[in-house]
C-alpha cells in the first residue's frame, strides 16, 4: 500500500519472517503476517492481525483519538500477571480510504512491549529498528495515533529526570570505606550551633553535651 495525503507519504509493506510481541517476558502476539507502516517524520509501526494476538489479555477502553491521515484510533488496556498498562495497544478499526490494509489490526506501544523479528533477540530487533528510523526521529514524532497531542509515557519518559544507576553507584561506598567519586553536595543545610538547645557548645574548648536530666532532680 502506498498512500499520499496532502504531501504526507505513507507506505505499508509486509515484514519478512515471523514477529513476536512480548509483555513482561510473555508472548502476546506471534505472526508471520505483520505489516510495517512507515509515515514521513515518524518511527515505523508494526500492525498485527487480530487473530494472531492474545485478545484475552486485552480490554477495550473508552479512549479515542483521531489522525488526519489514518482516521479514528481505539485503544486497549493489557492485563497479565497483575500487570496493568492502560491504553497500551491501539487499532484503526475503520481507517480512512487508502488505509484499509491496517483495518482491525493492532499496534503496540514499544515502551511497554518487546519485539523479536525472526531469530533476532529483542535487543537486536530494537537496535535494528532504531537504525532504520534514526533519520526520522524528531521530538513528538513517533508514529503513534496520539503523536503530538499526548506526553511521553512509560519507562523512557522517566529516564531524563533522575541519574542513572551507574552514576548513583559511583557516588556510593566502593567497599573500601570511601566513595568512588566525590560526594554530591548536601541538599539540606545543617542547623547552626545555637539551634541545639541543651548543648553546651563553646568555640574555645571541645564541645560537650549537657546531660538530659541535669538539674532536674532525677536519678
Amino acid at each position: 500500500m502506498d498512500a499520499t495525503h496532502q504531501d504526507h507519504p505513507i507506505t505499508c509493506a509486509k515484514e519478512p519472517g515471523r514477529v513476536q510481541v512480548l509483555f513482561e517476558g510473555h508472548s502476546i502476539a506471534t505472526s508471520d503476517d505483520v505489516l510495517v507502516l512507515r509515515e514521513e517524520g515518524h518511527d515505523p509501526v508494526r500492525y498485527f492481525p487480530r487473530e494472531h494476538v492474545a485478545m484475552a489479555f486485552l480490554k477495550k477502553t473508552d479512549k479515542v483519538t483521531h489522525c488526519p491521515h489514518k482516521g479514528q484510533a481505539s485503544y486497549y488496556t493489557i492485563m497479565r500477571d497483575r500487570q496493568i498498562i492502560e491504553n497500551a495497544v491501539w487499532s484503526y478499526e475503520a481507517p480512512l480510504p487508502g488505509m484499509g490494509q491496517i483495518a482491525g489490526r493492532l499496534a503496540f506501544y514499544p515502551e511497554h512491549f518487546d519485539f523479536q523479528v525472526g531469530a533476532q533477540s529483542a535487543s537486536d530487533t530494537e537496535a535494528a529498528d532504531h537504525g532504520r528510523a534514526e533519520a526520522a526521529n524528531a521530538p513528538g514524532s513517533n508514529g503513534r495515533p496520539d503523536s503530538g497531542w499526548a506526553p511521553a509515557q512509560g519507562r523512557g519518559a522517566e529516564r531524563s529526570f533522575a541519574p542513572g544507576v551507574d552514576e548513583v553507584v559511583r557516588h556510593t561506598d566502593s567497599g573500601s570505606g570511601a566513595s568512588q567519586a566525590e560526594h554530591w553536595d548536601a541538599n539540606v543545610s545543617m542547623p547552626d550551633d545555637e539551634a541545639w538547645e541543651g548543648d553546651d557548645i563553646r568555640e574555645d574548648r571541645p564541645p560537650t553535651v549537657a546531660k538530659p536530666y541535669e538539674g532536674t532532680g532525677s536519678i
